[in-house]
């Protein structure tokens, strides 16, 4: 009731069937997904971690459909890099605080009054990775750059770091992710109305182990790799 009360506050309650929180981690569920999570490391915008642990969560019908676009990038040679995905309430609020003026006002970061679509654990931050080298592939911004190059339909950059834009866009989209108008990483599940602002931290959620051998035909993982 507690947590209901702060979704209506913050979000506004909403004529729509609430939906079973479930937060799967999602190294658990395809050991080839690569992960990169900046808010656990000084490297971000804000220049200090704000995650006490490198992990990614997501609602259980977002986190599957990430990973069935993840394996249809691997049937043409690319794999997702997960930069961000559930972000609890607590870390939306020090971003806010952290950032600019301009940040604000142009969208990059979420006002903790209303909540973000991350706290809800139904928005997901990814670029691609090169199946061929493990290397993360180009893209006409970097991930969290506060500029006109970070928008989805950016033209400037080199023709191949936009196609990989683009078709990062095309595999989110075919599995029911919207991408934001400022930032070509990040994406919002379809359904993230149906659930509540959350401010769990990671070291109170269970870890689980990665499910044997899921994901390896699809992506050609190997043992001991990234």
């Amino acid at each position: 009731m507690v947590m209901l009360g702060l979704w209506c506050l913050l979000g506004g309650c909403r004529a729509v069937p609430p939906a079973p929180v479930e937060l799967v981690e999602l190294s658990a569920l395809d050991p080839t997904l690569h992960f990169d999570i900046r808010y656990a490391t000084a490297h971000n915008f804000t220049g200090r971690p704000l995650y006490a642990q490198a992990r990614a969560f997501l609602q259980r019908p977002a986190a599957e459909a990430l990973v069935r676009a993840h394996r249809a990038l691997c049937q043409q040679g690319y794999g997702l890099v997960v930069y961000d995905a559930y972000r609890p309430w607590s870390v939306t609020r020090a971003l806010w605080d952290a950032a600019s003026s301009a940040a604000r006002r142009e969208g990059f970061v979420a006002d903790p009054a209303v909540g973000s679509k991350h706290n809800r654990g139904c928005a997901v931050d990814v670029g691609l990775y090169a199946l061929a080298t493990g290397q993360e592939v180009p893209m006409p911004s970097g991930y969290d750059e506060f500029s006109e190059r970070a928008k989805p339909t950016y033209p400037g950059g080199t023709a191949a770091a936009r196609a990989a834009r683009d078709t990062l866009r095309r595999a989110l989209e075919a599995e029911g992710f919207t991408v934001s108008d400022q930032e070509w990483w990040h994406f919002d599940y379809r359904d993230w109305p149906r659930y509540p602002v959350l401010d769990v931290p990671f070291e109170a959620l269970p870890r689980r182990a990665p499910k044997a051998d899921v994901g390896a035909a699809s992506c050609g993982y190997r043992a001991g790799g990234k």
